[in-house]
Protein backbone atom coordinates (compact mmCIF):
# COMPACT_ATOMS: atom_id res chain seq x y z
CA UNK A 1 0.00 0.00 0.00
CA UNK A 2 1.35 3.67 -1.29
CA UNK A 3 0.71 6.53 1.27
CA UNK A 4 -1.01 10.17 0.43
CA UNK A 5 -0.63 12.60 3.07
CA UNK A 6 -3.12 15.68 2.08
CA UNK A 7 -2.92 19.00 4.48
CA UNK A 8 -6.27 20.37 4.79
CA UNK A 9 -7.29 24.12 5.68
CA UNK A 10 -11.01 23.51 5.56
CA UNK A 11 -12.85 20.34 5.99
CA UNK A 12 -14.80 20.98 2.31
CA UNK A 13 -12.06 21.67 0.54
CA UNK A 14 -10.55 17.60 0.31
CA UNK A 15 -9.20 15.45 -2.56
CA UNK A 16 -12.98 15.05 -3.81
CA UNK A 17 -12.66 13.16 -7.04
CA UNK A 18 -9.21 12.35 -6.86
CA UNK A 19 -9.88 9.78 -3.92
CA UNK A 20 -10.95 7.16 -6.09
CA UNK A 21 -8.01 6.85 -8.53
CA UNK A 22 -5.68 7.20 -5.99
CA UNK A 23 -7.56 3.94 -4.19
CA UNK A 24 -7.57 2.63 -7.44
CA UNK A 25 -3.28 3.07 -7.83
CA UNK A 26 -3.14 1.36 -4.51
CA UNK A 27 -2.95 4.67 -2.02
CA UNK A 28 -4.48 5.25 1.24
CA UNK A 29 -4.77 8.76 2.15
CA UNK A 30 -4.46 10.29 5.32
CA UNK A 31 -5.72 14.25 6.13
CA UNK A 32 -3.55 16.55 8.29
CA UNK A 33 -5.46 19.34 9.34
CA UNK A 34 -3.59 22.87 9.19
CA UNK A 35 -3.95 24.73 12.14
CA UNK A 36 -4.40 21.90 14.65
CA UNK A 37 -1.57 19.25 14.00
CA UNK A 38 1.39 20.95 14.16
CA UNK A 39 2.98 21.00 10.93
CA UNK A 40 6.45 19.40 10.61
CA UNK A 41 8.38 17.60 7.53
CA UNK A 42 8.13 14.23 9.92
CA UNK A 43 3.85 14.26 8.79
CA UNK A 44 4.79 13.05 5.18
CA UNK A 45 8.68 11.88 5.39
CA UNK A 46 7.21 8.50 4.26
CA UNK A 47 4.67 9.49 1.89
CA UNK A 48 4.99 8.64 -1.72
CA UNK A 49 3.00 11.75 -2.26
CA UNK A 50 2.43 14.77 -0.63
CA UNK A 51 -0.60 17.11 -1.27
CA UNK A 52 -1.45 20.59 -0.05
CA UNK A 53 -5.16 21.24 -0.67
CA UNK A 54 -7.04 24.60 -1.04
CA UNK A 55 -8.50 27.26 1.39
CA UNK A 56 -9.65 30.68 2.10
CA UNK A 57 -6.30 32.20 3.62
CA UNK A 58 -2.99 33.96 1.93
CA UNK A 59 0.36 32.93 1.77
CA UNK A 60 1.11 36.03 3.30
CA UNK A 61 -1.10 36.38 6.28
CA UNK A 62 1.66 34.30 8.75
CA UNK A 63 1.09 37.00 11.18
CA UNK A 64 -2.65 35.78 11.36
CA UNK A 65 -2.03 32.37 10.52
CA UNK A 66 1.66 31.44 12.07
CA UNK A 67 1.23 27.69 10.79
CA UNK A 68 1.65 28.85 7.46
CA UNK A 69 5.59 29.19 8.07
CA UNK A 70 5.73 25.76 9.09
CA UNK A 71 3.79 24.79 6.09
CA UNK A 72 5.92 26.51 3.88
CA UNK A 73 8.89 25.53 5.25
CA UNK A 74 7.42 21.91 4.68
CA UNK A 75 6.47 22.41 1.00
CA UNK A 76 10.31 23.60 0.53
CA UNK A 77 11.41 21.10 2.04
CA UNK A 78 9.57 18.45 -0.26
CA UNK A 79 10.34 20.31 -3.17
CA UNK A 80 13.96 20.49 -2.69
CA UNK A 81 13.54 16.62 -1.97
CA UNK A 82 12.33 16.08 -5.67
CA UNK A 83 9.43 13.88 -4.75
CA UNK A 84 5.96 13.81 -5.28
CA UNK A 85 4.28 17.13 -4.61
CA UNK A 86 0.70 18.22 -5.70
CA UNK A 87 -0.42 22.09 -4.38
CA UNK A 88 -4.24 23.03 -5.20
CA UNK A 89 -5.17 26.68 -4.79
CA UNK A 90 -3.33 27.58 -1.20
CA UNK A 91 -1.31 25.04 -2.23
CA UNK A 92 -0.39 25.97 -5.76
CA UNK A 93 0.63 29.32 -3.87
CA UNK A 94 2.39 27.98 -1.39
CA UNK A 95 4.52 26.15 -4.05
CA UNK A 96 4.81 29.76 -5.61
CA UNK A 97 6.03 30.99 -2.29
CA UNK A 98 8.62 28.65 -1.46
CA UNK A 99 10.38 28.35 -4.69
CA UNK A 100 11.15 32.32 -4.59
CA UNK A 101 8.29 33.27 -6.54
CA UNK A 102 5.77 36.50 -5.67
CA UNK A 103 2.07 35.74 -4.54
CA UNK A 104 -0.06 38.52 -4.54
CA UNK A 105 -4.17 39.69 -5.10
CA UNK A 106 -5.19 39.23 -8.74
CA UNK A 107 -6.89 41.68 -10.48
CA UNK A 108 -10.30 40.25 -9.27
CA UNK A 109 -11.94 37.06 -7.70
CA UNK A 110 -12.25 34.12 -10.10
CA UNK A 111 -15.55 32.25 -8.81
CA UNK A 112 -17.58 29.63 -10.68
CA UNK A 113 -17.32 26.91 -12.87
CA UNK A 114 -14.97 27.18 -16.34
CA UNK A 115 -12.45 26.06 -18.24
CA UNK A 116 -9.05 25.97 -18.69
CA UNK A 117 -6.23 26.63 -21.56
CA UNK A 118 -3.90 24.75 -21.53
CA UNK A 119 -0.84 25.44 -23.76
CA UNK A 120 1.04 23.27 -25.45
CA UNK A 121 3.66 21.67 -22.88
CA UNK A 122 0.53 20.78 -20.59
CA UNK A 123 -0.86 19.14 -23.51
CA UNK A 124 2.48 16.66 -23.64
CA UNK A 125 1.10 15.46 -20.23
CA UNK A 126 -1.21 14.62 -17.84
CA UNK A 127 -2.83 18.07 -17.96
CA UNK A 128 -3.94 17.13 -21.11
CA UNK A 129 -6.98 15.60 -20.04
CA UNK A 130 -8.40 18.84 -18.33
CA UNK A 131 -8.34 20.63 -21.77
CA UNK A 132 -12.02 21.67 -22.43
CA UNK A 133 -13.01 20.08 -19.85
CA UNK A 134 -15.00 22.42 -16.89
CA UNK A 135 -13.21 22.49 -13.59
CA UNK A 136 -14.05 24.93 -10.69
CA UNK A 137 -12.41 28.50 -10.15
CA UNK A 138 -12.56 29.82 -6.56
CA UNK A 139 -9.10 32.21 -5.60
CA UNK A 140 -8.66 35.80 -5.59
CA UNK A 141 -4.90 35.38 -5.25
CA UNK A 142 -1.82 34.73 -8.22
CA UNK A 143 1.33 34.24 -8.49
CA UNK A 144 4.35 34.60 -10.36
CA UNK A 145 6.16 31.58 -12.59
CA UNK A 146 9.00 30.06 -9.92
CA UNK A 147 12.11 30.24 -12.10
CA UNK A 148 13.28 27.05 -13.34
CA UNK A 149 9.17 25.98 -13.69
CA UNK A 150 7.30 25.46 -16.82
CA UNK A 151 3.67 27.11 -17.06
CA UNK A 152 1.23 24.77 -18.25
CA UNK A 153 -2.17 26.40 -18.25
CA UNK A 154 -4.01 29.60 -17.82
CA UNK A 155 -6.93 31.39 -18.05
CA UNK A 156 -8.11 35.27 -19.06
CA UNK A 157 -8.21 36.49 -16.00
CA UNK A 158 -5.47 34.65 -14.31
CA UNK A 159 -2.73 33.63 -16.75
CA UNK A 160 -1.03 31.53 -13.98
CA UNK A 161 -3.17 28.43 -13.42
CA UNK A 162 -0.97 25.84 -13.45
CA UNK A 163 3.12 25.07 -13.35
CA UNK A 164 5.46 22.18 -12.83
CA UNK A 165 8.81 21.60 -11.42
CA UNK A 166 9.97 18.64 -12.61
CA UNK A 167 8.52 15.16 -12.67
CA UNK A 168 5.51 14.64 -9.91
CA UNK A 169 5.91 18.45 -8.73
CA UNK A 170 2.50 20.23 -9.82
CA UNK A 171 0.67 23.08 -8.87
CA UNK A 172 -2.99 23.99 -9.59
CA UNK A 173 -4.55 27.27 -9.29
CA UNK A 174 -7.81 25.83 -10.18
CA UNK A 175 -10.42 23.19 -8.51
CA UNK A 176 -10.21 19.84 -10.72
CA UNK A 177 -10.78 18.02 -7.31
CA UNK A 178 -14.02 19.34 -7.18
CA UNK A 179 -16.82 16.78 -6.84
CA UNK A 180 -19.89 18.70 -7.90
CA UNK A 181 -22.38 16.65 -5.80
CA UNK A 182 -20.77 18.62 -2.84
CA UNK A 183 -21.27 22.23 -4.16
CA UNK A 184 -23.15 23.05 -1.20
CA UNK A 185 -20.43 22.77 1.12
CA UNK A 186 -18.92 24.84 -0.31
CA UNK A 187 -21.35 27.24 -1.10
CA UNK A 188 -22.30 26.95 2.63
CA UNK A 189 -18.84 27.69 3.46
CA UNK A 190 -18.11 30.83 1.33
CA UNK A 191 -21.63 32.15 2.11
CA UNK A 192 -19.77 35.69 3.33
CA UNK A 193 -17.66 35.70 0.14
CA UNK A 194 -20.18 34.94 -1.78
CA UNK A 195 -22.29 37.94 -0.71
CA UNK A 196 -19.65 40.28 -0.61
CA UNK A 197 -18.38 39.10 -4.34
CA UNK A 198 -22.07 39.06 -5.42
CA UNK A 199 -21.45 35.67 -6.82
CA UNK A 200 -25.04 33.66 -6.87
CA UNK A 201 -24.95 30.55 -5.10
CA UNK A 202 -28.14 29.32 -7.51
CA UNK A 203 -26.18 29.68 -10.53
CA UNK A 204 -22.96 28.34 -9.10
CA UNK A 205 -24.73 25.60 -8.03
CA UNK A 206 -26.74 24.92 -11.26
CA UNK A 207 -23.06 25.15 -13.36
CA UNK A 208 -22.16 22.40 -10.80
CA UNK A 209 -25.49 20.15 -11.94
CA UNK A 210 -25.46 20.53 -15.63
CA UNK A 211 -20.97 20.61 -15.62
CA UNK A 212 -20.43 17.80 -12.57
CA UNK A 213 -20.98 14.49 -14.26
CA UNK A 214 -18.42 16.17 -16.89
CA UNK A 215 -15.95 17.58 -14.42
CA UNK A 216 -15.53 14.54 -12.33
CA UNK A 217 -14.76 12.17 -15.78
CA UNK A 218 -11.96 14.81 -16.63
CA UNK A 219 -10.62 15.03 -13.62
CA UNK A 220 -10.34 11.68 -12.94
CA UNK A 221 -8.91 10.76 -16.14
CA UNK A 222 -6.09 13.41 -15.36
CA UNK A 223 -5.49 12.07 -11.82
CA UNK A 224 -5.01 8.58 -13.25
CA UNK A 225 -2.82 9.60 -15.85
CA UNK A 226 -0.56 12.14 -13.46
CA UNK A 227 -0.25 9.25 -11.38
CA UNK A 228 0.75 6.71 -13.94
CA UNK A 229 3.16 9.10 -15.60
CA UNK A 230 4.58 11.33 -13.03
CA UNK A 231 4.44 9.87 -9.34
CA UNK A 232 4.44 5.82 -9.96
Amino acid sequence: MKHCVAVRHVAFEHLGVFEQPLKEAGYDVTYVQAGVTPLTVDLWDDADLAVVLGGPIGVGEEDIYPFLLDERAMVAERLASGRPLLGICLGAQLMAAALGARVYAGPSKEIGWGRVEVNSAGLQGPLAELAGAPVLHWHGDTFDIPPGCELLASTLLTPHQAFSRGRGQLALQFHAEMDASLMDTWLIGHCCELAVTKNDPRAIRADAVRLGDAARMAGQKFMRRWLAEEVA
